[in-house]
């Protein structure tokens, strides 16, 4: 019973408890199929290129060669899928690799430091962008399967990374950022009529009013990956000097994320190839 039975207790809402529960199970099963189907591709490549005994086998290699290199399973799959399979009697699935280290990334401000994995420098990635635009909330989203897939992330709440865990529409910022190649900034996500309503709501609940999407690019102009930075008010234009320099990060970030593809990844991928080749 009510401690104040004069004023009536309204009764809940089943109908939007409901609709919550099913958009949590559909957004679920989504990240779910997307994270398992690049791993699957991998697997099965193996397992009829290499002739292997099971899946479980060619799911065994790939956990392995991932641990052993410090990358993320999903990174390694997307490799294997992607670069075409070497031949028969190649000793290596990728003949070549460039030498030298990693290329400096001073946008980052590391102390002269050059940092060998992906998180030493995407944490502070998105640490730089964040302070440059002046605020406390952003994602990192790297490109994978012709996705962005969200990698890092801060200041932002559960149903937000959950739902945007993988982008693969232009109904958002980012996605028009990966398109154009550029940087994008939203004013007002509550007006701006580049959204569909369900990822417009999702931004607004996580308490986010505008946002600004950085590209990371390669050294020829692909991108591989996106930096948002999200605002509780809406936003004006960043100054020139703001996006100057968040376009100077962006080049940085994405020339070091190519070094790691091509010689971190790389080794990885021709350890796996004499590992699965010693199995026929």
């Amino acid at each position: 019973m009510s401690a104040y039975p004069d004023i009536p207790v309204p009764p809940p809402d089943d109908a939007a408890d409901a609709a919550d529960a099913e958009e949590r199970r559909v957004t679920d099963e989504r990240n779910r199929r997307l994270a398992r189907a690049g791993v699957a591709r991998a697997e099965e490549l193996l397992l009829t290129y290499y002739r292997l005994g099971s899946r479980e086998e060619s799911f065994g290699l790939l956990r392995d060669t991932s641990q052993r290199f410090n990358l993320k399973l999903h990174t390694l799959a997307a490799a294997v899928v992607r670069l075409p399979a070497p031949g028969a009697t190649d000793p290596r699935w990728v003949a070549g690799r460039p030498h030298g280290g990693p290329p400096p990334v001073p946008a980052l401000r590391l102390d002269g430091t050059r940092p060998l994995n992906q998180g030493a420098v995407l944490d502070p990635a998105l640490r730089r962008t964040l302070h440059i635009t002046g605020t406390r909330m952003g994602n990192v989203q790297l490109v994978e399967n012709r996705l962005l897939r969200m990698v890092r992330h801060t200041g932002l709440n559960q149903r937000f990374t959950d739902f945007f865990t993988f982008v693969d529409s232009g109904t958002t910022a980012c996605a028009q950022a990966a398109e154009e190649a550029r940087q994008v900034t939203v004013k007002d996500v509550a007006a701006c009529d580049l959204f569909d309503e369900r990822s417009r709501e999702t931004i607004l609940q996580a308490g986010s009013r505008a946002c600004h999407s950085v590209p990371l690019v390669s050294p020829k102009g692909a991108v591989v990956g996106m930096i948002s930075a999200h605002h509780e008010h809406p936003l004006s234009e960043l100054a020139p000097a703001q996006l100057a320099e968040l376009e100077q990060l962006g080049r940085e970030v994405g020339r070091w994320l190519l070094w790691h593809h091509n010689t971190v990844v790389i080794d990885a991928l021709n350890h796996l190839h004499v590992r699965a080749a010693g199995r026929r």
